[in-house]
């Protein structure tokens, strides 16, 4: 059995990217996928600052070329990604949504419906209004949703993951692996991964 770790925050434009293709690449594998909510803010507080220095001040020829890529990514992998009013994204609160979603095997059509909503309408998805939207969107309890995200068992999952990744050489989102050592970064790393995946699961 062929181990493969998603670990994943939806503030991403490029894990917007990468989960839109991630499951039919892990059934085109026949793998399964172990889906792992992050939040990418602390994994950059621990191991990659730099990341807002270049936020703060991107360089002009890089960041016309950065905003083109984005476009020509979203088209290809037939997405929707604009540019949210409130970037970067207070992400503890929808990422530990996606935890309590997990526990109700609802995680994958949350998700999806997350990063729409963020990245395709330019929703605040962080507004308790949007999450409770999203939650019965997919047909959670949006108001248990709410309360069981401010528990310390859900903040201490989510901590977890994210403390898991940095520690297993993780800078950012998304990171994957398989069989627990052998590293992944980014969607553009997707063909790579493919190709591994079906290395290890004797395809």
């Amino acid at each position: 059995m062929v181990k493969f770790e998603f670990f994943y925050d939806i503030s991403s434009p490029w894990t917007y990217l990468a989960f839109s293709r991630i499951e039919a690449l892990a059934e085109r594998c026949g793998v399964e996928i172990d889906f792992k909510p992050i939040l990418v803010g602390g994994v950059f507080n621990s191991v990659n600052e730099t990341v807002y220095e270049t936020r703060a001040n991107p360089h002009p020829v890089k960041g016309r070329y950065y905003l083109k890529d984005l476009q020509d990514w979203a088209r290809f992998c037939g997405v929707t990604i604009g540019q949210p009013k409130v970037f970067p994204l207070p992400a503890a609160g929808i990422m530990r949504a996606a935890l309590v979603a997990q526990e109700q095997g609802k995680l994958s059509a949350f998700s999806h419906a997350a990063f729409h909503a963020y990245w395709g309408e330019l929703k605040d998805i962080s507004q308790p209004e949007e999450m409770l939207a999203l939650c019965e969107s997919v047909g959670m309890d949006g108001a248990a949703t709410l309360d069981a995200i401010q528990t310390d068992a859900v903040k201490a999952r989510l901590r977890a993951n994210t403390q898991e990744v940095i520690e297993r050489g993780g800078f950012g989102s998304p990171t994957l692996y398989i069989n627990e050592t052998d590293m992944y970064f980014g969607n553009d790393r997707l063909e790579l991964v493919e190709a591994a995946l079906k290395k290890a699961a004797g395809n």
